[in-house]
């Protein structure tokens, strides 16, 4: 971890709020974790960390530690922290709850006029749509739509983009879609084009485009298993296996089924190793090797060494 992300004074948080708004949410967290572990950070900071972890644990569908931290982040009256406190609401509570909590974001006393830098319009219009209320969410998502194209960065309108496609009354989303994805071409910004993807791979599916809709997801289930955000890893797996496709998951997701032991062994026999040379390795018997072996092919639902290898070599 780069010192600048450790350091306890205001540019850390902005280095931090940086990659978190890049998509780089296992990172964010890794430095986040040691400023808390530091205890250095002025009290604002501290809050204003708070704020930004409590946003990186719902990203990862984490939503105990989430609401752990809520006490601590309704203390600060900021914008990011109001925008934090509506955001588990979103996701715990009545939409309307959390409708009043992303409005009450304008009010802070450090707001911007514009509400781009911290986006309560767009976390507003879709509890609006959850909520029921359709055209109150779309002529929200038209004035963060029009305000980004004056004011923001192309991620700030592929955001804008998507919100407006979502809350459409007519269901014509596919093309706001296709250029929010476009405008992020060039641009760090992982998570919302994972996002973007797996809201067109949908859409794809439902007009019988499978092709194009199996190329999105896999990109998208690419990014964020990389930064563990379940919710997002989860929709698109859904649609994955709508479509007959099996999941790629990464080693550590695969292995987790796996004791301590087994894992060393599989580990092993992923490098090639023979059963002779595990069982050196280890320091046990080559039928204790072989046990492990006949466990592991039995959880993994794999049924020789060669297709573990394969199993193994592919996950994401």
């Amino acid at each position: 971890m780069p010192a600048t992300l450790v350091a306890p004074d205001t540019g850390a948080i902005d280095d931090l709020r940086a990659l978190v708004r890049r998509g780089r949410v296992r990172l964010a967290l890794s430095g986040l974790r040691a400023l808390e572990a530091e205890d250095l950070a002025p009290a604002a900071d501290r809050t204003a960390a708070q704020a930004l972890l409590l946003e990186c644990h719902l990203a990862q569908g984490d939503l105990a530690a989430a609401q752990a931290l809520a006490p601590a982040v309704a203390l600060d009256d900021r914008a990011e922290a109001r925008h934090a406190l509506a955001e588990l609401a979103a996701a715990t509570l009545d939409p309307d709850v959390a409708v009043e909590r992303y409005l009450s974001v304008a009010d802070a006393p450090d707001a911007d006029p514009e509400g781009l830098r911290v986006p309560w319009r767009a976390g507003a219009a879709l509890a609006m749509l959850r909520a029921g209320r359709r055209p109150e969410a779309f002529e929200l998502a038209r004035t963060q739509h029009a305000l980004a194209l004056e004011h923001g960065s192309p991620a700030d309108l592929a955001l804008a983009l998507r919100v407006l496609a979502t809350t459409k009354p007519d269901g014509l989303r596919a093309p706001d879609l296709r250029v929010a994805l476009a405008l992020l071409d060039g641009v760090e910004a992982g998570r919302l084009r994972a996002q973007l993807q797996t809201d067109l791979a949908g859409l794809l599916l439902l007009v019988g485009e499978p092709d194009e809709a199996l190329t999105l997801l896999r990109s998208a289930e690419e990014h964020a298993s990389s930064e563990d955000l379940w919710p997002l890893l989860n929709r698109g797996r859904r649609l994955l296996e709508r479509m007959g496709e099996a999941p790629r998951r990464r080693q550590s997701e695969v292995l987790a089924v796996l004791t301590a032991g087994e894992r060393r062994v599989a580990v092993l026999a992923l490098e090639g190793r023979s059963n002779r040379s595990v069982a050196e390795q280890l320091g046990v018997s080559v039928k204790a090797v072989e046990g492990h072996l006949s466990k592991i092919y039995r959880k993994l639902d794999v049924t020789s060494r060669p297709t573990l290898v394969a199993s193994l070599s592919t996950s994401v």
